[in-house]
């Protein structure tokens, strides 16, 4: 069975709970919506991970560690992301359902104490995040940046994006840059925490077997006790593709090139015609049976991977190819041949087919996953909120070829990014 709720709690905090007794678990997390920005997102991106390290209750992690232990494994996470032109600060608490505790124990409000002090009563020294804790989180905060560097795929992406957006919120990173994250002081990221219980806009979403009342009712006592100063704030509406395409790229010691192109379309957020967009993206190069790694991988062998992945929240379609140096200009040509083929209908109704049951298959077994529904519901923050998965499927099966036809026609080349080098070793 499931029935869903929505509360507002104050102004700019909203809660919706999707509860669904098939899980036996549950999950509380709450999402602070701040504006994206250069100056503030490094110091914004490690107060989930502080939030989570301990509380005035539990002020190690080892005393906290314990607690959840005692909850039958419960967990209590901290995350950090972006949707649009928005960085989001997450706090989760999960737990096994009240149904299923061998001791009768009310794992329920248990999980929302823990979650209300950590959020709003972390232990503090002198009034700031302590000095050892700031520490380890940049360290770790500074390795995972050095990971997306590593990784050139992820890596490439991102400096299309920061090419693509360089005077949009989206080109900032969801951690900020890597000087401004070494460069934080306990001030500074203390300030960051309160601007954001004070200010943000929340997102809470109660998820799986959970009764949503007590939960309600102790975010708000706690709420009720910060002092907010909301300011609404909407999605940006997207930029128009350049008159000429930008081109950037990077020289680094890589056995592989990385080739990148960012499409804007005017299709994003609410707008009715994204279900349409998002197919359009699988018959281009989303799924297997796409275009690009049907053609450009596999007849034309010209990358080693070649896909497509569409944005809704901006409006964005990233083309993203692993491509041998000597053929970067033979993989851009091909890629854009096979966009415009799309464009001018070349696409039968079997593609439309497999495009609907790819994204269908995905959508319902978002269902299956508390972890995955969360993302799911967040993603609807800034387009028609409430509908589950399976709601949404069915407007994506209503989705015929013209409405596919005239998406893909909307969509503009912007910017061609490239990765570049020799092979390591080489001379």
């Amino acid at each position: 069975m499931v029935s869903v709720e929505h509360h507002t709690l104050c102004d700019g905090v909203q809660l919706q709970s999707i509860r669904d007794t098939k899980f036996k678990t549950f999950r509380i997390s709450v999402h602070f919506l701040m504006p994206l920005a250069k100056e503030t997102a490094a110091a914004n991106a490690l107060v989930p991970f502080l939030l989570t390290r301990a509380t005035r209750r539990y002020p190690d992690f080892t005393l906290l560690s314990r607690k959840m232990d005692d909850l039958y494994g419960a967990g209590l996470g901290g995350d950090v992301g972006k949707i649009g032109d928005c960085q989001v600060l997450t706090v989760t608490a999960s737990a096994l359902a009240n149904d299923y505790a061998l001791a009768g124990e009310d794992l329920v409000k248990e999980m929302t104490d823990v979650l209300c002090e950590a959020l709003f009563d972390p232990v503090l020294e002198d009034g700031l995040f302590r000095e050892e804790d700031l520490r380890q989180e940049k360290r770790q905060t500074l390795e995972q940046i050095d990971a997306d560097f590593a990784d050139k795929r992820v890596w490439a992406l991102q400096r299309c994006m920061e090419a693509m957006c360089a005077d949009e919120p989206f080109g900032v990173g969801r951690f900020g840059s890597r000087e401004a994250v070494a460069a934080l002081t306990r001030e500074a990221v203390t300030d960051a925490w309160r601007t954001m219980c004070r200010t943000a806009r929340v997102e809470i979403l109660v998820l799986g077997d959970c009764d949503p009342r007590g939960v309600f009712e102790s975010l708000k006592a706690a709420f009720a006790n910060v002092e907010r100063a909301y300011v609404p704030f909407a999605a940006a509406p997207a930029a128009a593709a350049p008159k000429a395409v930008r081109r950037a790229g990077d020289t680094e010691t890589v056995v592989q090139g990385k080739l990148v192109l960012g499409m804007r379309s005017p299709i994003y957020g609410s707008d009715p015609r994204v279900p349409a967009m998002r197919l359009m993206a699988g018959i281009f190069g989303g799924t297997p049976n796409g275009k690009l790694f049907l053609n450009v991988r596999e007849r034309m062998s010209l990358c080693y991977y070649c896909s497509a992945n569409y944005l809704p929240p901006k409006g964005f379609l990233f083309v993203q190819s692993g491509v041998e140096f000597s053929n970067m200009e033979r993989a851009e040509s091909a890629i854009l041949d096979q966009l415009a083929a799309v464009q001018r209908g070349n696409f039968t109704e079997e593609d439309v087919a497999t495009a609907k049951l790819s994204l269908c298959n995905s959508l319902l077994t978002a269902e299956d996953s508390l972890s995955v529904l969360d993302n799911w519901y967040l993603s609807q923050t800034f387009g028609e909120r409430g509908l589950s998965p399976t709601e949404y499927a069915a407007r994506v099966n209503a989705v015929g070829r013209e409405e596919i036809l005239e998406a893909a026609n909307t969509v503009q080349l912007d910017t061609v990014y490239r990765l570049t080098g020799k092979k390591e070793g080489s001379l």
